[in-house]
């Protein structure tokens, strides 16, 4: 019997569970710090990023929307279908010191799947955000025919200042005509459910659960492919889904889902070269890891969305510390978190209640792990 990968995005395949690899102990912080809302009335949030002029600017999935697709027109997949989709996703900009919130850009391609007996309608937008200097670009998940909107496709956009955008590179087109070794052609989304962004150097770097694969895209729209991670296991009998990202040094370093019903500390991090496309086992004994960040200190934040076995539950996502050879759970009792970065405080800010929640119900948590405000995240910008 198969049952589902979630990826989050629009839910992707799933099919065994993970490889564990040894589970360490995780410490318990002394006392948490302080966690508190900045901002609510999100819909679906997913990647944040802080711009230069030091505000939040907050990717949404958006509410879905009626429209859908057939069978003449393209394959979807059957196991969450039919998809329906609107232009109901956008990014927000948000002052984390009053809360105050502004669109950046609205009417972005947004899709949702059918409803189960275990999983809510999932919901795909605007997947992640990032800046180049001043300029702000957006990773699009929620498109695609297969997605159930005609005529659109999943790509990452130049977004104007006002409220305009442009294609940069058509990642839909890039998975149909560069497959994975070894797709699951039971569940498969044609057009990809890609989850999160980084730029490094003059490139940005996208991963992509359902294939299993880290892109590179150049300013210029050019892509090519780091690591196809379906070739770890011939035959699709490992599912991964790279999901997190984050840079450190010369390295990117790779978060995973891994299948549901979830496996606890079945998920990895993975270190990647990203000249050679090598990637090797840097942390086991995590649980649907959604989000990773470093600090200046070398210290990386894992983001675990849920730490129950079985399905996603409200209340038991947690932020994980890994400094060195030590661990230590930073917060606990996040509702299906989605993604996490450091903000120029130096403290970590959270998309909470980012899927399987009611329009609106959306927000963003802070996570005062520096009050000093003197630490600062590696952010992988140049």
């Amino acid at each position: 019997m198969k049952t589902r990968r979630l990826g989050l995005l629009g839910a992707v395949a799933l099919v065994v569970s993970s490889l564990i690899v040894g589970i360490p102990a995780t410490a318990q912080a002394a006392t948490e710090p302080a966690v508190s809302v900045v901002a609510s009335g999100l819909n679906n949030p997913r990647g944040l990023t802080f711009g230069p002029d030091h505000q939040l600017y907050v990717a949404e999935g958006g509410t879905g929307g009626p429209q859908s697709t057939t069978a003449g027109q393209c394959a979807q997949v059957p196991m969450v279908g039919p998809y329906t989709g609107g232009f109901t996703a956008s990014i927000s900009r948000i002052n984390v010191v009053t809360g105050g919130r502004q669109t950046v850009i609205n009417g972005l391609p947004s899709s949702q799947t059918q409803a189960s007996p275990v999983a809510p309608p999932l919901v795909s937008g605007v997947a992640d955000v990032a800046f180049v200097k001043d300029r702000l670009y957006a990773l699009i998940a929620g498109a695609g025919c297969s997605h159930g909107l005609l005529g659109t496709v999943n790509s990452i956009l130049r977004v104007g200042t006002n409220g305009s955008s442009s294609q940069v590179a058509d990642l839909s087109a890039f998975v149909k005509a560069h497959g994975v070794a070894n797709p699951d052609a039971a569940d498969f989304e044609p057009d990809g459910t890609w989850y999160s962004m980084i730029r490094a150097g003059h490139s940005f770097y996208a991963v992509e659960p359902n294939h299993q694969e880290l892109d590179r895209i150049t300013s210029r729209g050019h892509i090519s492919r780091v690591v196809d991670f379906s070739r770890m296991f011939p035959g699709n009998t490992d599912w991964r889904g790279p999901t997190a990202i984050a840079r450190h040094g010369e390295s990117l370093y790779i978060g995973t889902l891994t299948p549901f019903p979830i496996v606890v500390g079945a998920a990895q991090v993975f270190k990647v070269d990203p000249e050679s496309g090598e990637p090797s086992v840097f942390a086991g004994g995590f649980t649907t890891v959604l989000g990773l960040a470093f600090d200046r200190h070398g210290s990386l934040y894992v983001l675990e969305t849920s730490t129950k076995a079985g399905f996603p539950v409200p209340g038991f996502g947690q932020i994980v510390k890994i400094s060195g050879n030590h661990r230590t759970t930073v917060a606990t009792g996040f509702n299906m978190p989605t993604a996490m970065t450091f903000g120029p405080d130096g403290n970590l800010y959270v998309s909470n209640n980012g899927f399987g929640h009611k329009p609106g119900e959306g927000e963003i948590k802070k996570v005062a792990v520096h009050t000093d405000g003197e630490d600062r995240a590696d952010s992988g910008d140049e």
